[in-house]
């Protein structure tokens, strides 16, 4: 498509916002995922931006303000701007929420279902908002990421969304709550919290993980639904692999002996599906094995907008290995 042409789309696309914005998702005071669905529906009509781009943004948001003791939680969607970035940060009343004195304090704020109103609280008027700031890039993948990159100033914030969406296309739905023991349950295996514990190898550090005993070439498999954002070797972990689930964590499996055949950076993977072997390798160049016992250190990382942290991942294993238990009966 040539300039002219994508001009005119954006065009379009422009006013489609105001003319199906007279239609509301729903008046019901209790938001369901249906109802994040059908805006996630709605404003890909509205702006031919995809539905899984909108509910990964909105994802990631969400994720961001869970960690953060600096900003509200979430309730209805994720996406958040302040008063002062809503309403404009001269106007006296930063819960405004009327369109033209909104927009006469160069604020941000947009009446998403014309109902005359700019609600900072109404999650059209919101993602309304926010297309504002991704419709002018353009509607393709390269178009968003960069709109991202100019909302975020964060590499990793695009990826992060960006591996969101990839997920949500692929399993046509934004509802992935299932989830996996790491090894199986039939194999010979233990494990107990050492998250936190001192570590030695290349000075003093702490434990970042739960490690997993199991014999050489246990299969190792996928705990969530993600993508696959690192694989090879690291002189800590030896060979490892880094996976981004569709809630924004990381998850960290080293030590590994080798990886599936099928395993590489970008590939999504699915809950229960083997992505490699129990192995000891680490702690040196790479080849270097046997320094330790054959197990699986396995780390959860969580992103708060800035950087990434470690947090214990025994609770989540106990609570996988029940529910993993529970669907082979």
């Amino acid at each position: 498509m040539g300039s002219m042409g994508r001009r005119i789309v954006l065009l379009v696309s422009t006013l489609c916002l105001g003319i199906l914005a007279y239609t509301p998702i729903t008046s019901a005071a209790e938001w369901t995922v249906d109802d994040e669905r059908a805006l996630y529906d709605k404003m890909e009509a509205l702006t031919h931006i995809p539905w899984h781009a909108w509910a990964a943004m909105d994802q990631y948001e969400r994720n961001v303000r869970a960690v953060r003791k600096d900003l509200p939680k979430a309730e209805r969607i994720g996406v958040y701007f302040t008063d002062a970035e809503w309403s404009g940060y001269a106007n006296n009343q930063q819960a405004d929420t009327v369109p033209w004195r909104i927009e006469l304090f160069e604020g941000v704020g947009q009446d998403g279902d014309n109902d005359g109103k700019a609600d900072r609280e109404d999650p059209e008027d919101v993602l309304y908002t926010l297309s504002k700031q991704i419709v002018p890039f353009g509607y393709s993948a390269s178009h968003i990421k960069e709109a991202l990159w100019r909302r975020y100033q964060r590499d990793q914030s695009v990826r992060s969304i960006h591996a969101m969406s990839m997920i949500y296309q692929k399993m046509g739905t934004h509802q992935l709550i299932e989830r996996h023991f790491p090894l199986p349950l039939s194999s010979h295996y233990s494990y107990r919290s050492t998250w936190g514990a001192k570590r030695g190898f290349g000075g003093l550090r702490i434990h970042e993980g739960t490690d997993l005993f199991a014999s050489y070439g246990t299969p190792v498999m996928a705990t969530t639904y993600g993508v696959v954002e690192m694989k090879g070797w690291n002189r800590y972990g030896g060979w490892r692999l880094g996976i981004r689930d569709a809630n924004n964590v990381y998850h960290y499996f080293a030590h590994l002996q080798g990886f599936s055949e099928d395993i590489d950076i970008g590939t999504i993977v699915t809950p229960g599906q083997q992505i490699g072997s129990v192995g000891s390798s680490g702690y040196g160049p790479p080849g270097t094995q046997g320094k330790f016992p054959p197990h699986l250190h396995y780390g959860m990382y969580k992103d708060n907008g800035f950087t990434e942290f470690s947090f214990d991942p025994f609770p989540s294993l106990r609570v996988w290995e029940r529910q993993t238990r529970a669907k082979r009966k």
